[in-house]
This record gives C-alpha cells, sequence and structure tokens, in this order.
C-alpha cells in the first residue's frame, strides 16, 4: 500500500530544547533542537496503519502511543523541525509498505540428484581419512 500521506498542523507537537554536541555559544544561548509528538490514535491515519505503528517495537514510541522524535543536527530550528517531520513521514510510509507475500515452493527433482550426489562426494572424501588397513 503506499501512502501520500502528511500530517496535518493540529497532529504535530513540537516543543524546543537546547541541542546537546558541539556549536559553541550557541548551543548555550539557541533553544534549535526539536522534539516532534505524534499522537498515533489522534491521528487521521488509516486504522491499519495506526495499528502497525503501535506495534513497532521502537525506542522512539512511548507507552501512551506517542512517538517522539529529535532533531537536533541543524543550528537553524526551522530546518530540525522539517528534518523531524520528514523522519516521521519515512517512518509511517516504512510501515504502510506491505512485503508481498511469499509463496513456499518445492526443490526440483534435480536439486535433488545434484544434493544427493554432494553429499555421497563429502562422504568419500571423509570415509578415505580413516585409518589405513593393512
Amino acid at each position: 500500500m503506499i501512502l501520500n500521506w502528511t500530517p496535518a498542523d493540529w497532529e504535530l507537537d513540537f516543543s524546543f530544547i537546547r541541542a546537546s554536541g558541539p556549536g559553541g555559544q550557541n548551543v548555550n544561548k539557541v533553544s534549535s533542537a526539536v522534539h516532534l509528538r505524534f499522537d498515533i490514535e489522534r491521528s487521521s491515519l488509516p486504522p491499519l496503519i495506526k495499528q502497525r505503528l503501535l506495534a513497532l517495537s521502537d525506542q522512539r514510541l512511548n507507552n501512551e502511543g506517542v512517538i517522539v522524535i529529535k532533531a537536533q543536527d541543524s543550528r537553524s530550528q526551522e530546518a530540525n523541525r522539517a528534518d523531524a517531520v520528514a523522519r516521521l513521514i519515512d517512518l509511517v510510509q516504512s510501515v504502510a509498505h506491505t512485503p508481498k507475500a511469499r509463496k513456499a515452493t518445492k526443490p526440483t527433482w534435480g536439486s535433488k540428484q545434484r544434493r544427493l550426489e554432494g553429499k555421497a562426494q563429502r562422504s568419500g572424501i571423509k570415509a578415505g581419512r580413516g585409518r589405513v588397513q593393512e
């Protein structure tokens, strides 16, 4: 299933915090890092996608069913906000993709024969390693 979904503004809850890591005085003064909170149950996603998101074993998903994404790569608040939204969309897209079901097949007659010939050859090699009878 291909899902062309972008979250509405009311679905996203942004909070701005000071970023960790290098950046000098800018890190100490400016709250440029973004925490994006996305409540799965309140969202406008289809029920199947909500169910798959809640079933994820992802550290970004907390016990209340809220996805929390932290973006702090850029010195710009807007760039971090856009990065967080893009990562949320990627997460939802990854869940929306349904893998193709695998059909079980039987080995062919030829593959069975090749396997048995290989086993017989290996058996002969190992049998030849034994003690020599005089």
